[in-house]
């Protein structure tokens, strides 16, 4: 969500272009390319390639546009790099459902199955490999890997 001048909201569309949406929001801020490219750290030139869809941003572009115009960068860097969408993960749900934290948020768990902190620490790394299920499975792999570990 974007804020104008005047306190409206705004969004990131997919029907309009990075260039389209970069140069509407410009002109929504009264903003030259010169004064955005000044902002952003680079030429004018290269303010008006982007808008033309003659040249692609770096994520660190993406970042600096999206700081100076007021776009979640997130959003902006998805609509400048559409292909990457499938290859970021979003969180469907709240994080209070997911299984690694609700599993690293129970103090009572952790007690009750002597979990150590190094033990923890492997458990989040098995986080980011997929998606468990639920908190009861992070239990199954750290007995698996005591039990592994034991031999």
């Amino acid at each position: 969500m974007v804020k104008g001048p005047n306190g409206e909201k705004g969004k990131v569309t997919k029907k309009e272009s990075f260039g389209d949406v970069i140069r509407n929001r410009r002109r929504q801020l009264d903003m030259t390319q010169e004064e955005a490219a000044r902002r952003i750290g680079t030429s004018v030139a290269y303010v008006s390639h982007l808008e033309g869809r003659k040249r692609h941003p770096s994520a660190k572009v993406v970042i600096k546009l999206a700081k100076v115009l007021g776009f979640e960068p997130r959003e902006l860097f998805l609509l400048a790099n559409p292909q990457t969408e499938t290859l970021i993960w979003q969180q469907a749900t709240p994080p209070h459902s997911n299984a690694w934290y609700v599993f690293s948020q129970d103090e009572n768990l952790r007690t009750v199955h002597h979990i150590t902190d190094q033990e923890l620490e492997i458990l989040s790394r098995v986080a980011m490999m997929g998606e468990v299920r639920s908190p009861t499975d992070f239990i199954f792999i750290l007995n698996a890997i005591r039990q592994a570990l034991s031999k």
